[in-house]
């Protein structure tokens, strides 16, 4: 009967090890370029529905549930409200000035991703008038889509005294 215990006991250490040592299944490796591309390709619509001033194409970037922190302003939380930011912004625009949006760095794991990008707004003749960085959080939709649900931006020009 002792030999028994000894011999289950021996057993079911040796399970108890073996289940312990194994490795969880590591998901696939995320293919960071076409993730890149993918960012860029959102970036680069938001531009242009700025540039079309169609303020429902830029609002398409966020999430229903999103929050923009704006320079300067207030924080905005979904994208109904936000998307009632961009038109009033679009609609006292009167410069045809636009902004262009590069991925800078870029983080993604499982369904999210961070980027760290770069802003710069040019005038109707192309001339640089302004720039900055911004960080936006994506995370996959239903869809498999990526929306950003966080997004926040500075801009590299002085504060004004009434900014400090």
């Amino acid at each position: 009967m002792k030999k028994k215990v000894g011999i289950y006991s021996l057993l079911l250490a040796s399970l108890v090890f073996f289940v312990a040592c194994s490795t969880a299944e590591k998901p696939a490796p995320i293919d960071m370029e076409s993730v890149m591309a993918e960012i860029q390709a959102i970036e680069d619509g938001y531009a242009a529905g700025e540039k079309a001033k169609d303020a429902k194409a830029v609002a398409a970037y966020y999430s229903e549930d999103a929050i923009s922190y704006s320079r300067n302003q207030q924080p905005v939380s979904g994208r109904a409200a936000i998307e009632a930011r961009i038109a009033k912004r679009i609609e006292s625009d009167t410069t045809g000035n636009y902004n262009v949006y590069k991925v800078v760095d870029l983080f993604a794991e499982g369904n999210t991703a961070v980027e760290i990008g770069s802003w710069t707004e040019f005038n109707p003749s192309g001339t640089e008038l302004e720039n900055g960085y911004y960080m936006s959080y994506f995370q996959k939709n239903s869809e498999g889509k990526y929306e950003c649900v966080r997004d926040m931006s500075v801009t590299t020009k002085s504060a004004t005294p009434a900014m400090e």
